[in-house]
Parts: structure tokens; sequence; C-alpha cells
């Protein structure tokens, strides 16, 4: 039934109810088509409820059309918030989203909110009305969106119809949006080849993630900027997935292709492991043929044979400053965007050391 047909269509008992006196809220949710807790925040002007025009309109029509007016008292009490967020992130699996789930979870719980998380995965993909819904239907305030997917429905209606759902994107930048929370990528790889440069190398490899992501484009940007502004040749790329498979294929493509290389800088710690493994299968002694870094920290890496070297990223702190940027939208209306300018440090281990042989 389409909108204009539910305007023309009154139930039996809000007839009734209509005719007996004063108007309920039932009646006008029934009238309208929505629920009573819609129809409740749109009288009470709840300014945090995220609902496409035409339905507020028909709303405080039929409003109007059968006289409802908010009980005084019940208006001062529904005038709130349901109090929750939902974070959306590309795999639950990956433990680096752990952290910035850690620091969402801590801030949210700071400004009175719980935290849902919710997966979105190639194979599980989030439709574009399932977490409209949710905050339509008044069961969240806001989302948090950490996969950012080309082609993601979900990405593409939050883009054509900002307005209909409170929103940021986490650690991952979508152009256009106004709503982008991230980490100066660019600094941390320039960073890693400093590091690599500090120990006497020259000829330096990358494993880039997928071009058509974001943060893949980004990582590889301030490596390619960085080696030029040395005077360094910054050709050596290889393209693979960000997981442990992706690092270990862009890895051997990089070596089969670049047989003097001394240091690859890997664009995710998966990589870096997929690099090893790489070497490893080569005949190559990490650090004493080839040094690895890696983009991103995790405790593993000290366990790891040898003991990754790293560049650690604040993603505890990229959780908080997107909880605040969402908190602070809801209470302005106003969104915007904000990248962490430091934060970044290199966590030296084992896997990287001066080369052999200085090109």
């Amino acid at each position: 039934m389409s909108e204009s047909q539910m305007d023309k269509v009154e139930s039996p008992d809000a007839a009734a109810s209509t005719l007996r006196g004063r108007a309920r809220l039932v009646d006008v949710a029934e009238r309208s088509g929505v629920t009573k807790s819609i129809v409740s925040r749109i009288m009470n002007d709840d300014r945090s409820l995220r609902i496409r025009p035409e339905t507020r309109q028909r709303v405080k029509a039929v409003a109007e059309e059968l006289g409802y007016r908010p009980h005084a008292g019940a208006r001062a009490l529904s005038v709130s918030r349901t109090g929750a967020f939902a974070l959306l992130i590309p795999d639950l699996t990956n433990t680096v989203y752990a952290a910035i789930m850690r620091g969402a979870f801590r801030r949210a719980k700071e400004h009175g909110y719980v935290l849902l998380i919710a997966e979105d995965t190639p194979d599980a993909p989030a439709g574009p009305d399932d977490y409209a819904e949710l905050v339509v239907s008044g069961r969240v305030d806001g989302l948090l969106v950490a996969s950012a997917r080309p082609g993601n429905p979900l990405v593409d209606r939050l883009m054509q119809d900002p307005a209909s759902v409170a929103h940021v994107f986490v650690n991952r930048e979508v152009e256009g949006s106004g709503r982008n929370i991230g980490l100066d990528m660019h600094g941390a790889s320039g960073l890693a080849v400093d590091f690599l440069h500090s120990h006497g190398h020259r000829a330096i490899g990358l494993t880039a993630g997928p071009p058509d992501l974001h943060p893949a484009r980004s990582r590889r940007e301030g490596f390619v900027d960085r080696m030029t502004s040395l005077g360094l040749d910054a050709a050596r790329i290889e393209h693979g997935d960000f997981s442990e498979r992706g690092g270990f294929e862009a890895a051997n493509q990089l070596l089969a292709a670049h047989p003097e290389l001394t240091a690859i800088y890997a664009s995710t710690f998966g990589q870096a492991v997929g690099a090893l493994k790489a070497a490893r299968e080569r005949g190559l002694r990490v650090p004493q043929d080839l040094s690895v870094i890696a983009y991103d920290d995790l405790s593993v890496a000290e366990y790891l044979d040898p003991p990754l070297t790293t560049v650690a990223m604040p993603l505890d702190a990229l959780g908080v400053a997107a909880v605040d940027a969402l908190v602070k939208q809801l209470a302005t209306q106003r969104p915007a965007e904000y990248r962490l300018p430091d934060g970044y440090r290199v966590v030296e281990r084992k896997s990287v050391a001066a080369p052999r042989i200085t090109n």
C-alpha cells in the first residue's frame, strides 16, 4: 500500500475513537501507517529522530485532522533517545577493530550510550534498509560505519539521503560525505619509510592493499610521496588483499620482480605475516636478508619469529573520536570531519636491521 493510500485508510478502532472524543496516540499511528513510538517522537519534536520529511508531514497532518494533542505529562517524559549506537565493522575476526571497538565502547558508555556491534562482509553484506530501520524504528540513535566497501548499498543509501540516519564513517573515508573520522595513514606510511631509510635501506618495496579501497590508496600515497622526497625509486609496489594471503602473494611478486629489495613495508599486520612466510619460503632470513615493517601493531607481534617491527596507530583514540563526533552531530544536527593528526609511532622489535649490502 502506498503512503498516499495509507492517508485514506482509517481503521474501525481509530474512527470509533475519534467519534468518542479526544484522539489518542494510537489513532494517529494507525491512520498514518507508522508506530506509536514514531508518532510520539514526531509530535514531541525529538531532534534525534531521522525520518523522511514526507512521513513527518503526514503524521502531523493526521494529528491536526484528528485534533490530537500530546498529553503534557507524557510530553515531558517522552523526549528521549534510545541510548544506543550501532558500530558496523567489515570483519569481526580482524583484531585491529577490537581496539577501535574498545575505545568506542568506553566513550559511548561515558556519554550514556550502549554500543551494538554488527558485521558487514561480502558474504553477508549490510543492506541499505537494515540499519536505517534501526534508527527509524527508534532502536538506535546513530551509526558508526567502519565498513565502506565500494558498491556497498548502505554507503550508497547514506550518501543519497545523509539526513536519514545520524552517522559517521570510521577509519574509512567516503569522499564528499563530510562525516569521515580517520587517521593520518599518509603520515604513518612516511614514518615507516623514514625508519627503514634510517637503517640504510634504499631498495624498499610495498605490499599495498586493493586500489579501490581508500585506506590502501592513502598508505600507498604516503609511501610514494616519502620515497620520492628521499630521491628513492617508489615503483616497487604490488597489490593484494588486506590479509595474510594477500601479503604472501604480493610479497612473492615483489621479490620475484625485484631481487634487489632489502626491505618491505606491509600495508597491514596481516600482510606482514604473509610477507614473512614468503621470505621464509624463498630462503631469505628476516632481518639479515630482508627487513619487514608493518602498518598497525598487535600484541602478537612480539611472539612472531622474528618479533615484528610495526607502526602502531591510535586505534583506541579513533574509536573515542568517532563516538564524540556522532554525539556532537546528534546535538547540533551538523556533521563534521576529523582526522587524528598524530599518535602513530614505530614499535621497534627484531624484523628490521641494516641491509647486508647498501644499494
